[in-house]
């Protein structure tokens, strides 16, 4: 991909003057613009993160693949979303936002529109796995922290909730669209629909993503001056793993890494991609799992932006610390609330869990900016890979789970005990910086 962007890369733009007293309305116009426009990039690329949670079945039927055959290629696509995350953020400092985010998109509406004409699970794992994994990963959340990082120093908290909102909750809206259009239609309908989805987004982040405020003169959100645009590092990949290798000297850093690991294990990993196969075994439909999936993601809504707003207010590792034992908590007693239809309890688990589901970025950016300063939006890249890698173990580990005993209790329970362990983690974590903020990632290591 970087190979491609050097290609596509323009001039620089000419200096811009600074404007010293802009009205607020100009000061704040193009800083919601960007955040407006982010948000519908992110919902684009959020279809086919809903896509292998309720295309399971039917391609069962039609191949004949085991759960854990096709748990495999979404372990290699989570996988790949997040360890793609941190290069993507280097490459969004080196070549521009705007460049990454339409390639981005463009080649998760290939890898999507391609899988029409797959035969064998290898291409299965190409597809779903690799390309749409590349694709996705660059449209991860250090792209959320890029953007709140430039272009706001008030309510930063809050649009980094809204931004992560429109990604997950995009995910999850789309279910019972893809659900309803593979049980009507046939899976490679629902696939085509989210290549399309992805593919229209384009032109308006061509038209309207802006890079830095300072290209055309305001000053970020709640912010007085100026910020000059900073001097693009040396290539992405170095800037990327002198990033990793500074953080890794640090605790903080592998506590963030370890909670948010198992926050992708008990979300993207186990319920994002296992619910609804786990309904189903209990007689549910795939379309009514699937809307109560979309109903996590209307939750989730109120649940990430609230989060975004505490964030601004409340200690992160205390946020932190009480989602995720909330979590635990939920996940231990849903084995307990499956039947073949939708009752009451089931209801009050969706509603719980949906407010929950996203809050957890919100205060793990925030703590990854107090610690890691200006590197934070590369740090979080790689906090974030840890999330996908555990979302990755936990896709296969449910799989291989319900092949063997039948069902998908123990993954539940095993979850449920991570996510209160995560809790102790968080409280782990120093809030007083550790890096001295400088653009290279050379930070320094401290004692926790």
């Amino acid at each position: 991909m970087a190979g491609f962007l050097h290609m596509m890369a323009v001039r620089p733009l000419a200096p811009v003057r600074t404007v010293e007293h802009a009205p607020d309305v100009t000061r704040s116009r193009w800083a919601w613009v960007v955040a407006g426009v982010s948000f519908v990039a992110l919902i684009g690329a959020a279809g086919f993160r809903a896509t292998p949670g309720a295309l399971i079945e039917p391609l069962q039927r039609e191949f004949g693949w085991s759960t854990a055959t096709i748990g495999l290629a979404v372990s290699v696509n989570l996988l790949l979303f997040g360890v793609t995350a941190p290069f993507a953020a280097a490459l969004m400092e080196r070549f521009g936002v705007r460049k990454v985010v339409a390639c981005a998109l463009t080649v998760v509406a290939i890898g999507s529109g391609l899988t029409v004409f797959m035969t064998t699970s290898w291409q299965l794992v190409l597809l779903w796995g690799v390309l749409v994994g590349l694709g996705t990963g660059s449209m991860a959340l250090a792209f959320v922290a890029t953007i709140t990082g430039r272009w706001f120093v008030k309510q930063r908290g809050l649009v980094t909730g809204v931004l992560t909102a429109g990604g997950a909750t995009g995910q999850l809206v789309f279910l019972p669209v893809v659900a309803s259009l593979a049980e009507s239609s046939g899976w490679r309908s629902a696939s085509i629909v989210v290549a399309v989805a992805a593919l229209a987004v384009v032109p308006l982040v061509l038209l309207l993503l802006r890079e830095y405020p300072a290209d055309l003169g305001v000053p970020p959100y709640g912010g007085t001056e100026v910020v000059p645009r900073p001097v693009p590092a040396g290539g992405a990949a170095k800037r990327a793993i002198t990033a990793l290798t500074s953080a890794a000297r640090t605790g903080p850093f592998w506590y963030l890494a370890g909670g948010f690991a198992i926050c992708g294990a008990t979300t993207n990993g186990l319920v994002g991609t296992h619910f609804i196969p786990a309904a189903h075994d209990h007689g549910m439909p795939t379309t009514t799992a699937a809307g109560l999936l979309a109903l996590v993601g209307v939750f989730d809504i109120v649940g990430t932006i609230f989060s975004g707003w505490l964030t601004d207010r409340v200690d992160s590792r205390i946020l932190l610390a009480a989602y995720y034992v909330l979590r635990g908590a939920s996940l231990l007693v849903l084995p307990q609330l499956f039947q073949d239809s939708v009752h009451p309890s089931m209801l009050v688990f969706v509603i719980f869990y949906g407010l929950d589901w996203v809050a957890t970025v919100p205060p793990t950016v925030a703590l990854c900016r107090e610690v890691f300063g200006l590197s934070a939006p590369v740090v979080f890249g790689w906090v974030f890979a840890s999330h996908q890698i555990g979302a990755a173990i936990a896709a296969t580990a449910a799989g291989l789970t319900r092949d063997h005993f039948g069902n998908y209790a123990p993954a539940w329970y095993v979850a449920g005990f991570l996510s209160i362990g995560a809790a102790f983690l968080s409280m782990r974590i120093r809030r007083s910086p550790v890096g001295s903020g400088d653009p290279t990632g050379d930070l320094q290591p401290t004692r926790t």
